[in-house]
């Protein structure tokens, strides 16, 4: 990057650090540490919850997976509406009314203290896990500006969320987040525009679209019911709503997000804001995607995106195979490039046969430049068996790096960190909220005094901080992140969600059923999961029907055994 690049990332890291410290102000308690004194209007609220979402991993993974499988991804979030708004009459006034820090303190006055204990469990496992894969997304971009391992650039993105999530609290987090949102919104739009801006003459935004579509990168809407199907409207719908739901109703990540919020009807209002703005973001974000995947139709991508990789092939036994190959997909390439000038033509004489033809001359063309990329891939495999192959990852990254303009690369990887620095600290807020008052505050040390608690809770940001550096360490070898981390959610987020509906509308089950249900639903879960029987989504909806279904059994039988005899007739 340019100096005016390493200055404008600088200046907006660090000055949203310190905004977020400054009005923030002092915690001098655990409820203004955890939950910002239950204050913040609904628009920090549902920007927070928007920023928690919105990690790194979307603005980084999602147009590479626009790039590489198409807009498909958005049917993912169909269901968060409906989510937002069964949230909204339900768990959003249970929390509120019983003053809750967590929404596992609830499930110990539904049920007892083991249900409590193991939902807390999950939650803390699974939100590590996550949060070590959103501390990775921006290490990425670090070491590959500076040519460095991911090792230092984990651990100084980490160390530096750790730093203002320890000092600043909630608050820092819910303000930091409301300026980094606007920063994200006004970054990715003068990213869209410069695509279009960028193409060649004669080439508009109507012509990169239709020819996205020519080559299946239009495929927002798939109706058929496909179990194996990752991304159909059904799988959004059912699928994405079990998960939605879950996550923004029993991950305290998000529930500790809008439980800041001064009323109900602020917490509602946030939440209805993130539903209605969501699905529109998110296929914005992924048409950023489709819109590089069109640029470089006209533009020589490299063979392989991940540069760390590349250097590595090069410098070993394999590079002049490698190099050859490079060679091949440059001719590829300018194939390509003739052949998607001829569909474009022919798309403007408006002759269907003609479209047909070079519609078909080009997939021949792409499908040769992809043949080429497999054997340069199978050669980096020979190199170094452990490398990374999913390169998705840096699409956005390399085209922003290569193409935009000096200064405003510097802002949209600002904004990437951004993101980052937002999910991360909201994690990292809750681990600490749940480990303190779900098992500190409630198991260890009952009767302690507000100073301790706070402490405790610092205590248990930095321990949560260093857990997930190092669990971010292990995660290049999850693929694209975005997936990734919905995938480690729907493991646990179905089980989880179920506990919570028997808990609101199944009220004559108690505890050990729950928990029972819980702990069998949770094996099945991981087992589906595992042998890739079904969709990852489908997970969800499973593990919640799971848990009700095996719960209220389990109570039944209990129940008739523990009915005394009749008497005998006399």
């Amino acid at each position: 990057m340019s100096l005016p690049d390493w200055i404008v990332l600088g200046l907006t890291l660090f000055g949203i650090v310190l905004y977020g410290i400054w009005k923030s102000g002092s915690n001098k308690n655990i409820d203004q540490f955890l939950m910002g004194n239950r204050s913040l209007p609904w628009y920090h609220v549902g920007f927070s919850v928007m920023a928690t979402q919105a990690s790194a991993i979307t603005f980084l993974s999602a147009p590479g997976q626009a790039y590489s499988d198409g807009m498909r991804f958005v049917q993912f979030y169909f269901g968060l509406p409906l989510a937002m708004i069964v949230l909204c009459i339900t768990f959003v006034p249970i929390f509120h009314k019983l003053k809750v820090y967590t929404a596992y303190e609830f499930l110990e006055q539904r049920f007892d203290l083991k249900t409590r204990a193991l939902t807390a469990f999950l939650f803390l496992v699974l939100r590590s896990l996550s949060t070590g894969v959103a501390i990775y997304a921006p290490a990425i971009i670090l070491s590959t500006i500076l040519n460095i391992n991911t090792v230092y650039t984990t651990l100084f993105i980490g160390g530096l969320v750790i730093f203002y999530t320890v000092y600043g609290g909630s608050k820092a987090v819910s303000y930091t987040q409301l300026l980094q949102m606007s920063i994200i919104f006004m970054g990715m739009f003068v990213a869209a525009v410069l695509l279009v801006v960028l193409l060649p003459k004669g080439v508009g935004f109507g012509h990169a679209i239709k020819m996205a579509g020519k080559l299946g990168r239009m495929n927002v809407i798939d109706w058929k019911f496909d179990w194996d199907n990752r991304y159909t409207v059904w799988s959004g719908l059912i699928g994405g709503f079990f998960l939605q739901l879950s996550y923004f109703g029993t991950d305290q990540s998000q529930v500790g997000r809008y439980l800041t919020g001064s009323s109900v009807g602020q917490s509602r209002l946030g939440l209805i804001m993130n539903g209605l703005i969501k699905i529109p973001m998110q296929f914005l974000i992924l048409l950023i995607g489709v819109l590089v995947f069109a640029f470089y139709q006209f533009n020589r991508p490299p063979l392989f995106f991940n540069n760390y990789e590349v250097d590595n092939v090069k410098k070993g036994a394999y590079a002049t195979q490698y190099n050859h190959l490079d060679e091949q997909y440059t001719q590829a390439f300018e194939n390509r490039k003739t052949k998607t000038g001829e569909l474009l033509k022919a798309i403007d004489s408006k002759n269907p046969q003609q479209v047909d033809k070079a519609q078909e001359a080009l997939k021949l063309a792409d499908l040769q430049a992809r043949m080429i990329r497999q054997g340069a891939l199978a050669v980096m495999k020979k190199s170094n068996p452990g490398a990374d192959e999913n390169d998705t990852n840096y699409v956005f990254l390399t085209f922003v790096k290569q193409y935009l303009p000096r200064g405003l690369v510097g802002l949209l990887i600002a904004i990437i960190f951004l993101a980052s620095m937002g999910s991360t600290a909201s994690a990292l807020n809750s681990l600490a909220s749940t480990t303190v008052v779900d098992i500190y505050k409630r198991t260890i040390n009952k009767n302690a005094s507000d100073k301790n608690y706070l402490n405790a809770s610092r205590l248990a940001t930095v321990f949560w901080g260093v857990v997930c550096v190092i669990m971010a360490l292990y995660a290049s070898k999850l693929g694209n992140l975005l997936e990734a981390v919905n995938q480690l959610g729907s493991y646990v987020y179905g089980t989880v969600l179920g506990v919570f509906v028997v808990a609101f509308y199944m009220k004559k089950i108690k505890g050990t059923p729950v928990f029972i249900a819980a702990i069998i639903s949770e094996t099945v879960i991981i087992y589906l999961g595992v042998s890739k029987t079904v969709a990852y989504l489908w997970l969800n909806p499973i593990g919640c029907f799971l848990v009700m279904i095996v719960a209220y059994l389990i109570n039944q039988i209990s129940s008739k055994s523990s009915k005394p005899p009749l008497a005998p007739n006399k």
